[in-house]
């Protein structure tokens, strides 16, 4: 069993799970998700403007697991912003996926009318078509803009997270309202500076692990939700494979000091949310 985290709303969610960001929607998403489900994994994180939602759920009904016994998070991409939009969207993912409901749908990309969004969230968690809300990619500037209009607290912000990246000015604002973070590019997105890091490289060798795990077991043990990508067999089950081991504090205390404070992603930049809302998640529904 995955050990799991109890969120702000009394929900627990498994505190790792499979993301399926950039797996396509010709088979390759359900092969990934179904070898994820039987090698253990029971969260599965997909979006909307993954386009491969319904390969996600067709691949957790085939499993044949209890419905109940995995979680399931989407994503309302900013194009269906604003009350009726997302209404309609949050509809429209239920339906892909071919679930009666999710347990965590997040606000992807907060720029335009978040609030109205937010609101049909809260709607649909009364409705009981959504189990958990959250929000994702917001930084301190963001946060203090939309959040405080909120009649419900997230319950959880995903955002760019590994070593190098330890995002310590939004946690601390989080951890008011005990909102947990979920880890995107939870080890660093193919930077080769962080998984070649001497400092991981070493506490792999002396713990008998590879730089992967090392690195996802620094971010469980500060509580923070990951959910590791791959298409590749053996290492969608090592990613897996970090609960057997434990950093000592003097460990956790080297990898914190691994911080660089940026990421690959600023939400904040200029520009940001005109580029990305020529983004057209329904062009072929």
């Amino acid at each position: 069993m995955t050990p799991t985290i109890k969120l702000n709303d009394g929900n627990n969610i498994p505190a790792i799970g499979f993301g399926t960001f950039q797996i396509p929607s010709d088979g390759s998403t359900y092969k990934a998700v179904a070898e994820a489900l039987k090698v253990g994994y029971r969260h599965i994180d997909t979006a909307v403007a993954y386009f491969n939602e319904a390969e996600v759920g067709r691949a957790i009904k085939d499993s044949g697991i209890p419905r109940d016994q995995v979680w399931v998070t989407s994503k309302l991409w900013l194009q269906d912003f604003g009350y009726e939009p997302a209404k309609k969207a949050i509809n429209l993912s239920l339906k892909k996926t071919g679930l009666d409901y999710l347990d965590l749908y997040l606000i992807h990309q907060p720029y335009g009318d978040v609030p109205g969004a937010w609101h049909a969230m809260e709607e649909a968690q009364r409705d009981g078509k959504l189990k958990s809300i959250g929000v994702s990619n917001m930084t301190p500037k963001i946060w203090q803009n939309f959040v405080p209009q909120f009649s419900v607290m997230p319950a959880v912000n995903q955002v760019e997270f590994n070593p190098y990246f330890q995002q310590k000015e939004i946690r601390k604002i989080m951890a008011n309202d005990n909102v947990k973070l979920e880890a995107w590019a939870p080890l660093g997105q193919g930077n080769q500076a962080l998984i070649t890091d001497p400092v991981i490289v070493k506490m792999a060798e002396a713990h008998n692990k590879n730089v992967g795990q090392i690195i996802l077991r620094f971010e469980n043990q500060l509580g923070v939700i990951v959910f590791p990508k791959s298409v590749h067999a053996d290492r969608i089950k090592s990613n897996l494979d970090i609960f057997d081991f434990t950093l000592s504090d003097d460990e956790m205390v080297q990898l914190e000091a691994l911080d660089k404070g940026k990421g690959q992603h600023d939400p904040d930049a200029p520009g940001v949310p005109e580029m990305l809302s020529s983004y057209d998640v329904h062009a072929n529904d």
